[in-house]
């Protein structure tokens, strides 16, 4: 080989070696697309919009939130699915995400490989909120054992989060209830404080008020540990039923062939914003906590997630729809 030769092959790999690290600069100047599958101003909402709000001034760089709700979340996770994987369309999902995997018999895309879990943002507890006759959930599990079927639990649809976490705790305390579901939470407390629905899984923020006013009772956290928002209420371990703990979950994704240096370049920006304290602010008045984890963390934690939430449905005797 001549050295004329050596050196011509020597330029073009370096060449090659550069050319895809272009192709991977972002943020370029366009705006970048984050896509929530749920409506305005719910807590997954929220949390996008703070998150991003603070990665947009970080990067110097245009973002828009873009609601897109529906069919349980799946239509907005699909268009992130199908987008092209260059960085510019995102998913923030809930637990809704991982949920579907089993609730749902034709999915558009697949949960676990069509999508790159960035990190996680945010963590809140689901309390059991129940009508003031009920003073503790033991009370509750006793009469729901002594009368099978006779309770009655609210949920904003079959296959939610919040559904399956009430069937994770009538599986752990060996009882029976049955689910009505409803558009919202603030429809299923007002059925509660008409005493017309024994319990409903509810965000800290959408019932402390009714609970300080004694409309409603706080029974239990649905996490392990108590809420560091709700002194005095027992997570599940000190109620009794560590088997029924069950985080609500909200986190950032890409779709799955989003170029390493893109990914990881985002990424560093939300554990940033994480950090950052007007972002904490807003996810603490949401009585929620940051959940800041690598990638690695988190697609292994989603993986776990989706073979959790697949037992509960199984055991639970939920058909996929």
């Amino acid at each position: 080989m001549t050295i004329s030769r050596k050196l011509v092959l020597t330029l073009l790999f370096s060449l090659g070696s550069i050319a895809p690290a272009f192709a991977q600069d972002w943020p370029a100047k366009e705006p970048i697309k984050v896509i929530v599958p749920f409506t305005p101003a719910s807590a997954t909402d929220i949390v996008a919009r703070a998150v991003f709000t603070q990665v947009s001034h970080q990067i110097n760089q245009s973002v828009v939130v873009e609601n897109r709700g529906g069919g349980g979340t799946t239509i907005g996770s699909a268009a992130v699915a199908k987008a092209e994987p260059d960085g510019y369309t995102l998913l923030v999902n809930s637990t809704s995400h991982v949920v579907v995997a089993s609730t749902f018999a034709h999915l558009p895309y697949d949960v676990a490989s069509d999508f790159l879990a960035l990190s996680g943002l945010a963590v809140q507890p689901f309390v059991v909120t129940s009508r003031p006759r009920y003073k503790t959930l033991s009370d509750l599990v006793a009469f729901g054992r002594a009368n099978p079927g006779a309770l009655n639990y609210g949920s904003i649809g079959v296959g939610t989060a919040g559904m399956l976490f009430m069937e994770k705790l009538a599986l752990a305390a060996k009882f029976k209830m049955t689910n009505v579901s409803f558009r919202g939470t603030a429809e299923g407390l007002t059925e509660m404080m008409g005493d017309r629905l024994d319990l409903f899984p509810a965000p800290v923020p959408a019932m402390i008020e009714y609970a300080k006013a004694g409309k409603v009772n706080a029974l239990a956290v649905s996490t392990a540990q108590p809420s560091r928002y709700l002194p005095g209420v027992p997570g599940m371990d000190a109620a009794g039923y560590a088997e029924a703990a069950y985080n609500f979950w909200i986190g950032a994704f890409a779709p799955a062939k989003t170029p390493p240096a893109v990914a990881a370049r985002i990424h560093d920006e939300i554990i940033k914003a994480l950090n950052s304290a007007e972002v904490q602010k807003e996810i603490t008045n949401l009585g929620a906590d940051t959940m800041p984890m690598s990638m690695a963390e988190f697609d292994a934690f989603i993986r776990k997630e989706i073979k959790t939430n697949a037992e509960v449905v199984a055991a639970a005797g939920i058909k996929p729809q």
